[in-house]
């Protein structure tokens, strides 16, 4: 007997979706036990704020690069493999952070958690994709995607705290132990989804497995599908303000002109978590029951305004309203775009096209840091803040424009979308 949940998930299914949560939640609060300490880690070596940024690019380079091969390596040895092999390298680099006696070595150990990372949350959205269908695809994303968010912002919190009393090398040895656990949940207790698919059965039925295309193919029809480039470039603009802006320039920007402390610093960010917890699993009913874009757009200019909020901050109750207004543009928009790109990923390409939708996010991890850190040094702090908010509220309002709705519906029959070109994509299931 299947036992469907209100969700439509078998007991099955929901328990995948279960492990998959606790595996996040332990993955991410590791990493964000590290989000307040970073840039103030890489200050102590003695330099610039350009610099600093680059310590935060280098996880994402290493993102950027690596998520693509990750996706291969999910279809090729299978989703948990590639979780269990993020997770130890994590563990590789956040030691060495720990342990890092000057700048470069602590570069190179960067980007070893980096690469870490990309397996893990690129596995991590796959197995999503596998087991979900289009009309419950976002609760499901806004489930996991309201853990992984919760997670990182309650992590700063112990972060800022153990930063404080036992210095600042102790998030990192924290952030290594958390995803050497998170390696074991998933070796020992996620279930294999690779052959799992949205078939006639529902989400989660097991058909088998279909032998994705060339490389060079797989990008041409990813690049022909309507909303592939827009969804990624909304992501991209996503991740350079979570981490040029969120990482690098406000951490320093509460430290140098506030006055704040790294616990303060870690309480303003942890308490995002509770905003985000609180609008994740609403937002994704509002994903499935009104369609992509109407969550997408608005939260995403929504995080622009955030980001302006940091700038006229100048206490730490401000700073506290800023990141609640950030927050909830996190927690509004947290199941949607990973959602829009499943739904587009044509048949046999769903690691495929969500490596390749998490590289061009990513390179907003690189650029972010990089672009923001040399606007600081060269004009200020809020110039950063601002082009950070020009950014976003751009990406928003051209998504608006141009990018098709990929929710089925009465209106909108699952069925093929035409691509540029002339070809056709399908539309709207997990292959």
């Amino acid at each position: 007997m299947n036992n469907r949940t209100a969700l439509g998930l078998t007991r099955e299914v929901r328990g995948i979706l279960a492990w998959m949560c606790l595996l996040i939640a332990v993955n991410q609060f590791g990493f964000g036990a590290i989000v307040p300490v970073v840039a103030l880690y890489a200050e102590g070596f003695g330099v610039s704020q350009t610099a600093i940024g680059l310590t935060i690019a280098v996880y994402g380079l290493a993102r950027f690069l690596v998520n693509v091969p990750a996706g291969h390596l999910a279809d090729r040895f299978g989703r948990r493999t590639t979780l269990a092999a993020g997770g130890l390298t994590t563990v590789v680099g956040a030691s060495l952070c720990a342990v890092a006696p000057d700048y470069p070595i602590f570069l190179i150990a960067r980007f070893i958690a980096g690469a870490g990372a990309a397996c893990v949350l690129t596995g991590g959205q796959i197995v999503l994709a596998d087991i979900s269908s289009p009309h419950n695809r976002g609760r499901m994303m806004a489930v996991y995607q309201g853990v992984f968010l919760f997670s990182v912002g309650a992590g700063a919190v112990p972060g800022g705290f153990l930063a404080a009393r036992f210095g600042l090398a102790s998030p990192f040895w924290a952030n290594a132990a958390l995803a050497g656990a998170a390696a074991v949940l998933a070796w020992f207790a996620v279930p294999e989804t690779r052959d799992r698919r949205s078939g006639p059965a529902g989400a989660g039925s097991v058909v088998p497995s279909v032998k994705p295309p060339r490389i060079g193919a797989q990008w041409r029809t990813l690049a022909a599908t309507d909303g592939f480039l827009l969804i990624s470039l909304v992501s991209f603009a996503a991740f350079f303000a979570r981490t040029g802006a969120l990482f690098n320039v406000i951490p320093l920007l509460a430290d140098r002109e506030i006055g704040l402390a790294t616990d303060q610093i870690g309480i303003g960010l942890g308490m995002s978590s509770i905003v985000v917890l609180v609008l994740s699993y609403p937002s994704g009913a509002l994903v499935d029951r009104f369609g992509r874009k109407a969550v997408i757009v608005p939260s995403t200019i929504l995080s622009g305004a955030g980001m302006l909020a940091f700038g006229f901050a100048g206490s730490f109750g401000a700073f506290l309203l800023a990141c609640a207004l950030w927050s909830a543009a996190s927690g509004v928009s947290s199941a949607a775009p990973a959602a829009y790109a499943a739904d587009i990923a044509p048949s046999g390409m769903t690691a495929a096209a969500l490596g390749t939708y998490r590289t061009i996010a990513d390179f907003g991890y690189v650029a972010g840091p990089l672009a923001l850190g040399a606007l600081a040094d060269l004009i200020s702090a809020d110039a950063a803040l601002a082009l950070t908010a020009a950014l976003l509220v751009g990406t928003g309002a051209a998504f608006a424009r141009f990018a098709p709705e990929t929710l089925p519906g009465p209106d909108r029959p699952t069925g093929q979308r035409r691509a540029r070109g002339g070809r056709s994509a399908p539309s709207g299931r997990a292959p």
